[in-house]
């Protein structure tokens, strides 16, 4: 299929590895001018010279930000300019029980999850009306709806996204800009192995536990490949997704139990 993205100028905070990466890549072949990020230069270069290696026609550069520092995040907004999608990626989780996450942690989980997003959204976003095409992007969680026991800050920070997202499609009302929030569930990210203790060897021993215990719901009772979400970012930022604006769009193997 063609998602019509050739050329599209795109920018997706946290993607040197994981779903943004594989969103990164899937786009690249789109023919969109891809714009990486990471914490590091060093990050960013081993993971641009990846993306080449996998996508020979790949048009990509990438922009150092820690999402925690509010100066670098004026400083990349700066040097970003204008982009057609922004695909509002970064975020950080740690598991732990609620009565042992200090103050300075939710705040912290806060500016990198959910004011990263704000703050480029309102940035980037007048110039997407100005020229009436437009992409924004969140990318959620199933644990925006249901609120994991072990990182309730995190599911907080999530809801907020879809909060955050609903809000600003309201602002886009009679144009072609969209804005909407990508849900994943459980996926099987550099982040997710080292939190279960996973590896390509014991994934499905790990996986069987996982899903008997963390998320018995799961219909698939498997972890998501990091590119079957990349699959749904795909479309939404395309413009086949025209006609859809303001959603929460699922891509988490069933585990939520609403309809």
């Amino acid at each position: 299929m063609d998602y019509q993205l050739k050329d599209k100028r795109v920018f997706i905070s946290g993607s040197t590895k994981g779903i943004g990466f594989a969103t990164a890549k899937t786009l690249a072949k789109e023919g969109a001018e891809v714009i990486i990020n990471g914490r590091s230069q060093e990050s960013i270069e081993a993971s641009i010279s990846k993306l080449k290696e996998e996508v020979k026609t790949a048009n990509i550069s990438g922009i150092a930000c820690d999402f925690s520092q509010k100066e670098e995040i004026d400083d990349l907004i700066e040097k970003l300019g204008h982009v057609d999608i922004l695909i509002n990626n970064v975020g950080i989780f740690n598991p732990k029980d609620f009565f042992e996450i200090p103050d300075e942690e939710w705040k912290d989980f806060y500016e990198i999850n959910v004011l990263s997003g704000v703050r480029l959204s309102r940035a980037l976003l007048p110039k997407m009306l100005e020229q009436d095409w437009g992409r924004i992007i969140f990318i959620s969680s199933e644990s925006a709806l249901n609120i994991p026991t072990e990182m309730i800050h995190y599911g907080m920070t999530k809801t907020a996204q879809l909060s955050i997202s609903r809000g600003i499609a309201e602002l886009t009302k009679g144009t072609n800009v969209t804005v909407n929030s990508v849900l994943p569930g459980p996926t099987f990210s550099e982040g997710v192995k080292e939190m279960v203790d996973a590896d390509d060897n014991n994934k499905k021993e790990i996986e069987e536990e996982f899903f008997s215990t963390e998320r018995p719901s799961s219909i698939i009772q498997r972890f998501a490949d990091p590119q079957e979400v990349a699959n749904m970012i795909a479309y939404v930022a395309s413009p086949l997704s025209s006609a859809t604006n303001g959603a929460s769009l699922r891509v988490e193997g069933g585990v939520v139990k609403y309809i």
